[in-house]
């Protein structure tokens, strides 16, 4: 699909606005687009009242099936008095809108700052929320939304670089690679054992918490999926130091327990889990190239350079899964 076939490439302003005045909110004419690739995501001004955020949902990437788990996901973390940012439901209970050819939503605008990540007693205050939040998670799956596993994130993210992106001078280095990554992932996952799928946030970094009164408010729960609970965790993990990856883990960790119970099997996973996603993160960015706003924003994407500094850290993802896996201090 190419810019010139896809409205969505082309959202303009006054159609973000008479689609958000649809639903009876009347504009004041701002409008702020945010950071945001996968979708088209806007800060709109109103009339003598706060302004709102506008989701416009990306084509073909989820069914209204899946779009609406993920708002009902949030309804029912609200209802537990949750930190969450839920979309905002119209009189009949209806939060996934249409406007022309667009699909979106309307959130609430909730202001912070991204967490202490490397603050303990921000570590614990996010484990104990994400305790919480997956207690309501582990309640009953997700029927629509896929699982976070080895063969979309791995095999089909190598199958799509290798078969079109990877230049020619570095694909035998990148299929050998990540053969063997991919077969150190499956191993532990198999010494992890059958740990529990459970609804998750999915992309549970710092930039998707916003810190305000002393308190995580988690946002965007767009990637939101069947996945261990670990899933939400380890993202909240900095540095390289293992001792103090080994602390930070445990505030995380302790905090969680205090709401749900962690299974320390899932310990097996953390290195697994990073791969996936490098591997994954690549071939997002390769399957959106047709994407105008791609190119605009990540120029470096698909160069000589990158594909080899990606081998590289591919290399050294490779030696971390062959190590032992963090304990809980």
């Amino acid at each position: 699909m190419t810019a010139n076939s896809q409205p969505f490439y082309q959202l303009m302003p006054d159609t973000v606005i008479d689609a958000v005045e649809s639903l009876g909110y009347y504009s004041d004419g701002r409008i702020l687009a945010l950071n945001s690739y996968e979708n088209r995501v806007y800060q709109v001004g109103l009339d003598e009242a706060e302004p709102l955020i506008a989701k416009f949902y990306r084509p073909e990437r989820w069914s209204d099936e899946q779009i609406l788990e993920e708002h009902q996901f949030c309804f029912e973390m609200a209802e537990q008095e949750l930190p969450v940012v839920a979309p905002l439901r119209n009189a009949s209970g209806e939060s996934l809108f249409r406007f022309g050819e667009y699909r979106f939503a309307l959130y609430p605008r909730r202001g912070g700052r991204a967490p202490e990540l490397g603050d303990p007693d921000h570590l614990y205050r996010l484990g104990q929320t994400l305790g919480r939040i997956h207690l309501v998670g582990a309640a009953h799956p997700f029927r629509y939304r896929p699982e976070l596993n080895v063969e979309h994130y791995g095999y089909d993210s190598v199958a799509l670089i290798a078969q079109d992106f990877i230049p020619a001078s570095l694909h035998e280095a990148y299929v050998s690679l990540t053969r063997d990554l991919l077969e150190e992932v499956e191993a532990a996952f198999d010494r992890a054992g059958p740990v529990r799928r459970l609804r998750a946030h999915g992309d549970c970094h710092g930039g998707n918490i916003l810190w305000r009164d002393d308190t995580p408010n988690f946002v965007d729960f767009d990637d939101a999926r069947m996945a261990p609970a670990i899933q939400d965790l380890w993202m909240l993990l900095t540095g390289d130091d293992r001792n103090e990856l080994q602390l930070q883990l445990s505030e995380v960790v302790e905090g969680y327990n205090e709401f749900a119970d962690f299974d320390p099997r899932e310990l097996h996973l953390v290195e697994a889990l990073r791969t996936l996603r490098m591997l994954h993160y690549s071939a997002w960015l390769a399957r959106r190239w047709q994407d105008p706003a791609f190119p605009h924003n990540f120029p470096w994407f698909n160069t000589e350079r990158y594909w080899g500094e990606h081998l590289l850290q591919l290399r050294e993802q490779f030696a971390k899964l062959r190590e032992a896996p963090l304990v809980l201090l």
